[in-house]
């Protein structure tokens, strides 16, 4: 069974191999994606965040979600030098930057929970996957060319329980900044994809990488259990050392 639904203000794709999925399971994890969108959107009154933003809520009451999800960002702000911050100049917050790949891998474990083993949950680009695709396959996941949305440069082939995510500029413009020199135009480069343990991991990295630019490639490197493609702003890709392992 395969679903797609428009969540969290992008697509959201739930896709169960398995015989005995069902519709109901469908709707849990998509009921699960609309709990997270009502609770961390920054651009809903309603939201958690936006009762935080605007001091409707104290620190001593903040969710249990919500609490992980700062320390989460705590964590990566700490582990990528400063290159990740989700609070902005007026001590406001967006957690967006870290939520979705959280929110990914969440759903996938209550995929995993409910009983199944081969599937696949994308939102925004960013996906989890696990076990085959309906072919018995490896799951293909395609790296787009930031210059022609149309056209797929690269294809890895993902089978265990795997995240990639991507980040950059070419979709949704200018919604990346770099802590350090927030005025500074992210330019050098227009996209990084990461493959990592979990969706969670790929994306916060993903995130910070691109932060630092063209020296986010050598961040990913760096890391032990990631692979990242990055393309800069002439087209010219650059990949690291083990990133074919997973196109074959």
């Amino acid at each position: 069974m395969k679903e797609t639904r428009f969540l969290m203000g992008m697509p959201v794709v739930v896709e169960i191999v398995d015989a005995n999925a069902t519709q109901e399971s469908i709707n849990k994890i998509f009921d699960y994606f609309k709990y997270v969108d009502e609770k961390f959107s920054p651009f809903k009154e309603t939201s958690e965040v936006s009762k935080i933003n605007n001091g409707l809520i104290k620190e001593k009451d903040y969710s249990q979600d919500m609490q992980e999800i700062l320390k989460l960002a705590k964590q990566t702000k700490e582990e990528a030098g400063g290159y990740f911050d989700i609070t902005d100049n007026n001590g406001k917050i967006n957690p967006s930057g870290i939520v979705k790949g959280w929110a990914i891998f969440n759903a996938s474990k209550l995929v995993q929970e409910i009983g199944f083993k081969n599937y696949y949950v994308e939102a925004g680009g960013d996906i989890q996957v696990s076990g085959k695709n309906s072919n018995g396959e490896p799951w293909k996941i395609g790296i787009k060319n930031p210059f022609n949305n149309s056209e797929i440069v690269k294809i890895v082939l993902l089978d265990k329980n795997q995240g990639i995510a991507t980040s950059g500029t070419y979709v949704r413009g200018q919604h990346i900044y770099n802590p350090k020199n927030r005025t500074e135009e992210m330019t050098q480069i227009v996209s990084i994809s990461v493959i990592g343990p979990n969706v969670y991991e790929a994306d916060r990295f993903a995130t910070a990488a691109f932060a630092m630019q063209k020296e986010g490639i050598n961040f990913i490197e760096k890391l032990s259990g990631f692979e990242g493609y990055m393309i800069n702003k002439n087209g010219m890709a650059t990949m690291t050392s083990n990133f074919e392992a997973y196109t074959k």
